[in-house]
């Protein structure tokens, strides 16, 4: 239930691969049987308005945000953060760093309250990426602002789609259950069914935050 609740992209099979590399064998259908039992509908929604649903209902209160990177003549890279509004599709510039670290960021959420800025503002999106950090979504709910974590990432720009890239990659060579290899990844290890379920699992996040992988911690 917790991979489920976790994953709402994840089917039964996808649940059943992440379950074997932990060394815990269940069959599909059993999964199956305990989602629907617990309340939760099939992948990928589970309950609640489709995506695109609740943008159309919510666009005129809600903002998004991300950074994209411009590459200087003297090769140092710049970061620029902006902001969307979905009713109207205005573009706001929020500031540029060479340094997005949570500090700058959780400022510039700062400054939008400072503002008076957010008065009309309902729900703001940003995807997983660690700059945004708890202290900038604890600002924007403070000022009654619902934040939406994407399970999605925005790209804006070939370095960022690069690095994205890059880390899914290895996530599927090392990590992705295939029904294919017997539910086993590509590069990694068949996965040993244990005598007992871990005591304690572990979540990793990959891609931005987008894809999760799961480990039992050592003991």
């Amino acid at each position: 239930m917790r991979l489920a609740r976790e994953n709402p992209c994840w089917g039964c099979m996808r649940i059943q691969g992440e379950l074997r590399k932990l060394g815990i064998r269940v069959r599909a259908t059993t999964i199956r049987s305990i989602v629907r039992r617990s309340g939760l509908g099939p992948a990928p929604r589970r309950d609640g308005p489709s995506w695109s649903e609740f943008l159309r209902a919510q666009a005129q209160g809600m903002v998004a945000c991300d950074f994209f990177t411009v590459a200087t003549v003297r090769l140092r890279t710049l970061y620029v953060l902006f902001w969307v509004e979905l009713g109207s599709r205005r573009v706001r510039l929020a500031g540029v760093t060479a340094n997005p670290e949570g500090a700058w960021v959780t400022q510039q959420a700062r400054n939008l309250a400072i503002e008076e800025r957010l008065g009309s503002v309902r729900y703001l999106i940003h995807d997983r990426d660690a700059k945004f950090c708890g202290p900038f979504d604890a600002i924007l709910r403070s000022e009654g602002v619902r934040v939406i974590e994407l399970d999605q990432l925005l790209i804006f720009g070939r370095r960022r789609l690069e690095q994205v890239l890059r880390g899914y990659v290895t996530h599927y060579n090392a990590e992705r259950p295939h029904r294919a290899l017997g539910l086993a990844a590509p590069a990694g290890d068949p996965p040993e069914a244990r005598g007992s379920p871990p005591a304690d699992i572990r979540r990793r996040d990959v891609v931005g935050g987008v894809i999760h992988e799961y480990y039992a911690a050592a003991a």
